[in-house]
């Protein structure tokens, strides 16, 4: 099979550490843990836990970790699974590096993302959710290569992972593995530092979660964020499976 680096661009508060858990159980697939992390803690100031310590672990040469995500794949393996978060896309960053991978986005419902990363940070801007760095990556991909990455949403994933998972390999172009479905619990090597502030429940999974549908009314300060955010969801969501078939 041909090399195939699958940059996932996802915000915070979602499924994404699961993700990185099915891609991690392949056996043909390594992986790596928001890689640009470190380098976005340089350069902006957020209330994340453990921001010194991430940037002393990890790498904070953005040029550096391009390199690694653009070039040879590790431990010779023939998929290289890139979990990104769209807000470490700083402007300095927005060049041509994004093409030489195959660009795919993971999304979630803010009414279900927004309360959950306020509990951790704080009230968050709309930067802070990725949803206009989604779009905007999209966006610019699909201008370059006339083509349209595929985006898949949260909520289908977690009510039919092996339809869900099994369209999103068709997509990029590999076959689909029923080792993606289940893992062992746990910590992974491959988690970032900061794994012991946000990781807690994806270590005690072993596969994906049963849906479980939520009340979507926010609190009255999350009130006017959510309406920000609901245009740029909407239009990720038009380019899923579901969004195309009008579901």
């Amino acid at each position: 099979m041909q090399p195939t680096r699958i940059a996932m661009w996802s915000g915070p508060r979602n499924i994404s550490t699961a993700m990185l858990r099915a891609w991690e159980h392949r056996v043909d697939t390594w992986v790596v843990d928001e890689p640009l992390y470190a380098h976005y803690l340089t350069q902006v100031a957020v209330a994340h836990p453990g921001v010194e310590e991430v940037i002393a672990h990890h790498e904070t040469d953005w040029r550096t970790v391009v390199a690694g995500l653009t070039g040879p794949i590790p431990h010779g393996r023939s998929i290289y699974y890139q979990k990104q978060m769209a807000h470490h896309w700083l402007p300095h960053l927005r060049s041509e590096w994004v093409l030489r991978l195959t660009n795919a986005f993971l999304i979630r419902h803010p009414a279900e993302m927004l309360p959950s990363l306020t509990a951790r940070m704080g009230l968050p801007t709309l930067s802070d959710t990725g949803l206009p760095q989604q779009v905007e990556i999209l966006r610019f991909v699909r201008n370059q290569t006339g083509t349209t990455p595929p985006v898949l949403d949260a909520e289908d994933v977690l009510r039919d992972p092996r339809r869900a998972l099994s369209g999103f390999c068709e997509a990029v172009g590999v076959p689909f593995s029923e080792k993606m479905l289940a893992w062992p619990a746990g910590r992974r090597e491959t988690d970032g530092i900061w794994a012991k502030h946000w990781y807690e429940a994806v270590e005690r999974s072993t596969g994906f979660e049963p849906y479980r549908p939520r009340d979507r009314r926010v609190s009255p300060e999350l009130e006017p964020l959510l309406a920000e955010c609901m245009p740029y969801y909407e239009e990720l969501r038009g380019y899923t499976m579901a969004g195309r078939a009008g579901g």
